[in-house]
């Protein structure tokens, strides 16, 4: 695999710790700045709108420039965005650092991404996707845990300062390990209107839609996961919540390899296949929450098929927008962070509301459900098409 691909990985984990590291340190972040954790989760909700709204402008913009140095810019963007996290007084100073630390997520994936499925034969393209895409499992095994127990120790804020710190890291990685042309990125400068025309495709549109209502209910439970642990499960904020968060991790990162190798298998199955064992852990976390011991258990099996589902969709909406690679990877994104806007809303929503916190995992049955019919729909359209454009035996 190219050094390209683990410079990659690494700028990917430093963006993923910093827009799920709000869950882990969201009670230390609701006690400094005097607002609610429901309010507090809500910094989950304004991060993940501004990779949807702020990505896809900002791509327009970096449309003809170059991946490489698209993907460095995009990325001192990000570190500079964390430093402002990190000093910010109040909690609109702290909402409008993380979204200015979205515009580079956005774009980021996007290009990185094309980058990517370039560096690699197409055989081998849904395993380095899948090692790219590591890189944000690897922030759930390590950073989320990690910056939860930096941020229990030494503040929150301390935090922030080491992702910028990991972030300007990976800019030098890049910076030396990216090629300054990646073979084939002329594929990225179609017209803008061929562009538009891709993003119409069924099999695109209809897997963002996918991607969107799936990660509602993910995020409705994911973003108040620590506050289940505390409230519920009933396991101590500062020595085990991190253990538990690692447990997750692992699932993730397992989840992660499965999926890529499901991607070059048959990427339509592994959706399906995924998507069920999303609904069956929600059902069961609705009682594993409140024991310790399945708790850990379904943490590690829900982040399995959470993260096994990132890889397969991605190949699927890469090859039905070829001629687009670079809008379709922004749009991924986009398409991410709209659910998971709407997923932290939902659960900030449903607490305010008087909604236990043993009952989030509703959400993802439901969210998840509607999901899988969706997947079920576009992917018997994609079969109809190759059947009509086979020829005649």
């Amino acid at each position: 695999m190219p050094l390209a691909v683990f410079a990659l990985a690494l700028a990917a984990f430093c963006i993923g710790t910093t827009e799920f590291i709000i869950s882990g340190i969201l009670l230390s972040v609701s006690t400094d700045l005097a607002v609610t954790v429901p309010t507090a989760g809500l910094l989950v909700t304004g991060y993940a709108a501004g990779v949807a709204v702020g990505g896809p402008l900002l791509g327009l913009l970096l449309t003809r420039v170059p991946l490489k140095p698209a993907i460095l810019g995009v990325m001192v963007i990000f570190a500079l965005g964390q430093l402002l996290c990190a000093f910010a007084p109040t909690y609109q100073l702290l909402l409008g650092a993380r979204l200015v630390s979205a515009c580079g997520h956005g774009v980021f994936f996007g290009v990185a991404s094309v980058a990517v499925s370039h560096l690699v034969p197409p055989a081998r393209r849904g395993a380095a996707l899948s090692l790219f895409v590591g890189g944000i499992t690897v922030a759930n095994i390590l950073g989320l845990p990690g910056g939860t127990a930096i941020g229990n120790m030494f503040g929150w804020r301390v935090a922030f300062v080491c992702i910028a710190a990991l972030a300007l890291l990976s800019v030098v990685a890049v910076a030396f390990a990216l090629p300054g042309r990646v073979k084939g990125e002329g594929e990225a400068d179609a017209p803008l209107a061929l562009q538009a025309r891709q993003l119409l495709d069924q099999e695109v549109w209809l897997s963002y839609l996918i991607i969107a209502i799936i990660m509602v209910g993910q995020l409705a439970f994911g973003t108040f996961q620590v506050a289940i642990l505390t409230n519920v499960t009933a396991i101590d904020l500062r020595t085990t919540v991190p253990l538990f968060l690692l447990i997750g991790g692992a699932g993730a990162v397992l989840g992660i390899w499965l999926g890529g190798k499901g991607a070059d298998w048959s990427a339509g199955k592994t959706i399906l296949i995924v998507i069920a064992g999303q609904i069956a852990c929600f059902a069961v976390l609705l009682v594993a929450v409140h024991n310790p011991v399945t708790m850990a258990i379904m943490l590690f099996v829900s982040s399995l098929f959470g993260f096994g589902f990132s890889t397969p969709i991605q190949v699927r909406i890469l090859h039905g927008a070829r001629a687009a690679p670079r809008l379709a990877a922004t749009l991924v994104s986009t398409a991410y962070n709209v659910g998971i806007a709407a997923g932290a809303f939902l659960g900030a929503v449903l607490l305010n509301a008087g909604i236990d916190y043993a009952l989030l995992p509703a959400a993802g049955i439901v969210s998840s459900a509607l999901a899988g019919v969706v997947a079920i729909v576009s992917l018997q359209l994609s079969r109809r098409t190759s059947t009509t454009l086979s020829p005649i035996a």
